[in-house]
């Protein structure tokens, strides 16, 4: 009987573990966009296998007051990204799918990969 109670008690440990959500993934691939410095030269800026479902904010143009917004987004991962026109995934939001390409008329300052 006590043999079966402690199977019983694993398996539903075990189950229990498998519902839990797993932790956030990454988007395999770069995310590529182009920005201007301090010197108001065009630079650009990357990031490398960016967590999937992690708001980013891009550190280049986080703020608002004081920087422009990046522009000319490059989708080279293979997930899908919401780009945001404001810091924290705030603002007018625009979808670019795996491979996409935008041209620098697209504002953003905050990604989310699905």
């Amino acid at each position: 009987m006590h043999l079966r109670q402690t199977v019983a008690a694993a398996a539903a440990s075990i189950a229990l573990l498998l519902a839990l959500p797993s932790p956030a993934g990454a988007a395999v691939g770069e995310f590529r966009y182009t920005y201007y410095d301090d010197f108001g030269n065009r630079a650009a800026g990357v990031l490398v296998e960016p967590d999937s479902r992690v708001c980013v904010t891009l550190p280049e143009v986080a703020d608002p007051d004081t920087t422009e917004p990046a522009f000319a987004p490059q989708n080279f991962t293979g997930s899908t990204v919401t780009m945001f026109t404001g810091p924290d995934c705030d603002g007018d939001h625009y979808s670019l799918r795996p491979g996409g390409r935008a041209s620098d008329r697209l504002k953003l300052r905050s990604a989310l990969f699905s």
